[in-house]
């Protein structure tokens, strides 16, 4: 982000792998790196699945990396466990500093 704002005259840019990953395998991942079962957590509606048209959506981050220099570092499945491993330790900090009140 910061090379995007480095440059003179504001543009959009992808910011992708480049490499095809679905949903389901990153909440494969993502559930198997927190030691869960994704099937007993998540729910399945084919209502939402994108037309059938579309045969695969891989992002091409080539004009970041040809005006900015930049590539991806992480692919899809260490992003998924870097964002468990930050949930978890969000939802830990925020126990370690619960208080219990008790009505009495």
């Amino acid at each position: 982000m910061w090379r995007m704002l480095q440059r003179d005259e504001p543009e959009d840019y992808v910011v992708a792998t480049g490499e095809p990953a679905t949903v389901r395998q990153f909440v494969e991942t993502a559930f198997a790196h927190a030691g869960l079962d994704w099937a007993e957590y998540v729910r399945y509606d084919p209502k939402y699945e994108r037309p059938s048209e579309v045969d695969a959506l891989i992002g091409d981050a080539s004009k970041a990396r040809d005006l900015l220099g930049w590539e991806a570092s992480v692919k899809v499945e260490e992003l998924a466990r870097i964002m468990v491993d930050a949930d978890i330790q969000h939802v830990s900090d925020q126990l370690a500093g619960a208080t219990v009140r008790i009505d009495r």
